[in-house]
């Protein structure tokens, strides 16, 4: 017996409703991520995802009704609308994991299929997950006031960063001697060095970063590092 369904099959005999459910799946997608609109999702189960690599995703099969039958679950993960998938996952586990750090579109969709003896039940998920990573973008203000007030105390990249996969910033004083280094694009430079305050003045700041759409950025400039302001022009 062959049969491919999404939703419980009932099937009724002419003395009722005897029922006879066959196994199928309820996927879900839970992803840890940045969306367009800068907000951070942790663990969250979505549909659809608009926003940012990196990306962490990890797809659930949930199986239902499948008591006494071996699955066999094949995702596969299709990018901009291509007719054949650039990755397919096949096994016996329930679930799959994937980092997406590359920009386009994708879909992803599971494929079952669920043995007991000669028979065998196939289950293809109706409506794939969707997944939209945007093109890179990085921006570095002029300056900063580390005067502990909580307002522009960390000299960091802007909020409106997008699709940063890989990511290295360094600061040097006039004399070209390293002061500072990060390499998470959401840390930064507070001013110090050896624990201790800088002056008030010009640093050079190199930053090399490389974009989910493959553009590699390479930013050298002048920035201001200044106490005595309580407010500064970004």
């Amino acid at each position: 017996m062959r049969l491919l369904t999404t939703i419980c099959v009932f099937l009724y005999t002419l003395c009722g409703a005897v029922a006879q459910i066959y196994p199928s799946a309820s996927p879900i997608m839970i992803v840890s991520g940045r969306t367009s609109s800068g907000e951070v999702l942790v663990n969250e189960e979505v549909s659809t995802f608009d926003g940012n690599a990196p990306l962490e995703a990890r797809f659930e099969a949930q199986p239902q009704d499948n008591d006494g039958y071996t699955a066999r679950y094949e995702w596969r993960f299709y990018q901009n609308n291509a007719e054949k998938p650039f990755l397919t996952r096949l096994g016996t586990e329930e679930y799959t994991e994937y980092t997406f750090n590359e920009s386009g579109s994708f879909t992803i969709k599971l494929f079952v299929t669920f043995t007991r003896g000669t028979d065998e039940i196939e289950y293809e998920q109706d409506v794939p997950f969707s997944i939209s990573i945007a093109e890179s973008y990085i921006e570095v203000p002029n300056a900063f006031t580390p005067n502990d007030d909580g307002i522009n105390d960390i000299f960091r990249i802007k909020d409106n960063y997008r699709s940063i996969v890989e990511f290295r910033a360094r600061v040097y004083d006039r004399w070209f001697k390293k002061l500072y280094e990060w390499t998470d694009i959401d840390g930064g430079w507070d001013g110090k060095s050896g624990g201790h305050n800088v002056p008030d003045g010009a640093y050079y700041l190199n930053v090399e970063a490389k974009g989910a759409d493959g553009h590699h950025y390479h930013i050298k400039k002048t920035i201001s590092l200044l106490r005595g302001f309580d407010e500064v022009l970004r």
